[in-house]
């Protein structure tokens, strides 16, 4: 097995926990390191996520001002497009809490100035996380959050894809299996840089990728196998995406 799993009764839970987790890892953060650092992922839980976070009052313990948000893939298109990870976020959390603009990295997008051109996007990105000085070029990550995919895809690196084996950090993805079909993302060499990595997951469509990345298949042919924090690896869960684990993780639930 690869990290810890926690499982919570339903989505909703789900996204409160998570959010409560977020906050107290931000906190804990500023306070060994002065600053926070935060990558984000797209996907409906992650929007409940980023509400919750909006909406308790405990946000206000987290000096958002001295918070670096990253994110961990994109969509191609055009800013404020609405399939965009970025305007998710902002919508659901980023333009209700005072950030600093300037720690704000989003991903490249088909307007910016490398075009339409996701190779020149994906270096771009790079370049600026290795301005960050970490010996890996890129900066420290406190945690990672990660949806995963029915087909066990983290980020935009999907089964069996170029990116699975890219030892670069950052990646420009065509032909994804879902789309839209030209994607930025990290790579893994970059996501296994966090402190803390977590997977959430829910749903029981998610239920076949969460038990195989568990129970030994490789991170090619299921990338959340391969997603490790180096501190921590978290499996947040719902019920419905737990249902297939073998019952030696029911000691392992919460």
């Amino acid at each position: 097995m690869t990290g810890s799993v926690v499982v919570h009764s339903d989505p909703e839970v789900l996204a409160q926990a998570v959010a409560a987790r977020l906050i107290t890892r931000l906190i804990d953060a500023q306070a060994a390191r002065g600053m926070a650092s935060v990558v984000l992922t797209g996907g409906r839980v992650a929007a409940a996520v980023y509400a919750a976070v909006r909406d308790s009052p405990a946000r206000d313990a987290i000096d958002w001002s001295r918070v670096d948000v990253w994110w961990g893939d994109e969509r191609f298109l055009p800013t404020g497009d609405p399939e965009r990870n970025e305007t998710q976020a902002r919508a659901a959390l980023l333009d209700a809490v005072p950030l600093d603009p300037a720690r704000v990295h989003p991903m490249p997008a088909t307007d910016g100035p490398d075009g339409a051109d996701p190779e020149a996007g994906a270096a771009r990105y790079a370049d600026l996380l290795a301005r960050g000085g970490h010996p890996q070029n890129l900066p420290h990550f406190d945690v990672l959050l990660l949806g995963v995919g029915e087909d066990g895809h983290i980020a935009s690196v999907f089964p069996e894809a170029p990116a699975t084996h890219d030892r670069r950090t950052v990646t420009a993805v065509r032909g994804a299996p879902k789309p839209p079909p030209i994607r930025v993302t990290l790579t893994p060499s970059a996501v296994n840089t966090a402190e803390e990595v977590w997977l959430i997951a829910a749903g029981d469509g998610k239920a076949s990728a969460v038990s195989m990345a568990l129970h030994g298949a490789g991170p090619v042919q299921i990338p959340a196998a391969g997603a490790r924090g180096v501190n921590r690896t978290l499996w947040l869960l719902d019920e419905a995406a737990a249902a297939r684990l073998e019952p030696s993780y029911r000691s392992l639930l919460r």
